[in-house]
């Protein structure tokens, strides 16, 4: 079953249930990749929904961010509710240790000697972490281990 699919049964299942805050939620994901469908203008995989289900988390964590310096606790609710609803579609993230392991193999894969070659060692590291990681995390990660060198 893709992840498209997963999304629609579970749009019905909200849809059965009452459940208004998931059933708008699912069904602004599912707009959002129908949207993405017609920009690249064929059928998204599942690694292309994904991408769409990683905007739509990112643009609620920066939502959260925004809201709480704005001391509004109510939006701030609303937007951690839909976070909750997004994450357990998104692939399991990776810690901070997994992601500094993966990070010295493409250091050393790419033959990367200092700061310089970041862009060299984050085209080789990216499609690795796609969606397992966020890449302002992986940058920061890339920027120490480059300094050391």
């Amino acid at each position: 079953m893709s992840l498209q699919d997963t999304l629609r049964a579970d749009l019905k299942v909200a849809l059965k249930q009452g459940d208004k805050c998931r059933l708008s939620i699912v069904r602004i994901l599912l707009a959002e990749c129908r949207n993405e469908e017609k920009a690249r203008m064929h059928a998204l995989d599942d690694d292309g929904v994904i991408d769409v289900l990683s905007r739509e988390a990112r643009k609620r964590k920066e939502s959260i961010e925004a809201f709480r310096a704005g001391n509004r606790p109510d939006l701030v609710a609303e937007e951690e509710a839909a976070l909750a609803i997004i994450t357990p579609y998104l692939p399991e993230q990776m810690g901070r240790d997994e992601l500094i392991v993966v990070a010295r193999e493409a250091v050393t894969a790419s033959g990367a000697t200092g700061p310089k070659d970041r862009g060299r060692v984050m085209s080789q590291l990216m499609p690795k972490v796609k969606g397992k990681a966020s890449g302002k995390d992986v940058n920061e990660v890339v920027t120490e281990l480059l300094a050391e060198l």
